[in-house]
């Protein structure tokens, strides 16, 4: 059983529990402009202004969740059928996930499942590695799962190049030298960051590429600490108790 089919059965269960089943939910699944999902940030190096992904946003009752996909789409319809679609692909998952974030923070049960806006996402990530220099103060290599530039750029700055190690899934990207850091390919080199970090910070958007199973059974394997960070995956870490990263997120 994957990671995000495990959270779907405990939200089914919150879901019968609170009588929603048959409540309707809106998604827009065609992705928010990046204006309207992150303002406008002063770098431009952003996946999401690059056109690599875009964030799609379920309401439901006034309270809104979202998810990082590269597979949007279009979507309306109740809550049980939302929990009938196959997790076969990415929009599948993002549509779940979407919708797990939402109905969580409708019952005030997670927050921070929007994405800060503007340049808190630079006081975000140096909020990240402060807190990985705190609770961790032994680790001195640091291993990132997803290309967040803004991160990457952090943890270069307090951990040294040289201890920073990337994957990223991205052909286009793979190869290339962010930051003094070369980005190694993430469908063959992960298990070898993690072998070689300290610690490891993982894109909360592995819930919906379907990697984050994989992901969390290594850490387990290498016993090696670790975050999810993002507010796309704050619906799922909450009901798997996944750590998760997410310091200037919005309800």
């Amino acid at each position: 059983m994957s990671i995000l089919e495990e959270a779907k059965n405990k939200f089914q269960d919150i879901i019968a529990e609170s009588d929603l089943e048959m409540e309707e939910i809106r998604i827009n699944a065609a992705g928010l402009s990046p204006e309207e999902t992150i303002g406008e940030p002063d770098r431009q190096d952003y996946p999401l202004l690059t056109g690599k992904e875009v964030m799609i946003e379920a309401r439901f009752q006034g309270a809104r969740g979202q998810a990082f996909t590269d597979h949007p789409g279009e979507y309306s319809g109740t809550l049980r059928e939302v929990l009938e679609l196959p997790l076969n692909d990415n929009y599948h998952r993002a549509l779940l996930t979407a919708a797990i974030n939402a109905v969580l923070n409708k019952l005030k049960i997670v927050d921070k499942t929007i994405h800060c806006r503007d340049d808190e996402m630079e006081e975000c990530v140096r909020d990240i590695v402060g807190w990985v220099r705190n609770y961790y103060p032994t680790a001195k290599r640091i291993g990132i799962i997803g290309f967040q530039p803004a991160l990457l750029e952090a943890a270069v700055k307090s951990f040294g190049e040289d201890q920073v190690f990337l994957t990223d899934l991205n052909p286009e990207r793979i190869g290339s030298l962010e930051y003094g850091v070369k980005i190694l390919d993430g469908s063959k080199d992960t298990e070898e960051l993690i072998h070689n970090s300290d610690f490891i910070l993982a894109t909360g958007s592995t819930v919906v590429n379907g990697t984050a199973e994989n992901l969390v059974n290594q850490f387990h394997r290498h016993n090696k600490p670790f975050a999810f960070y993002g507010n796309t995956i704050s619906g799922p870490a909450y009901l798997l108790d996944l750590p998760r990263l997410c310091f200037y997120g919005r309800s």
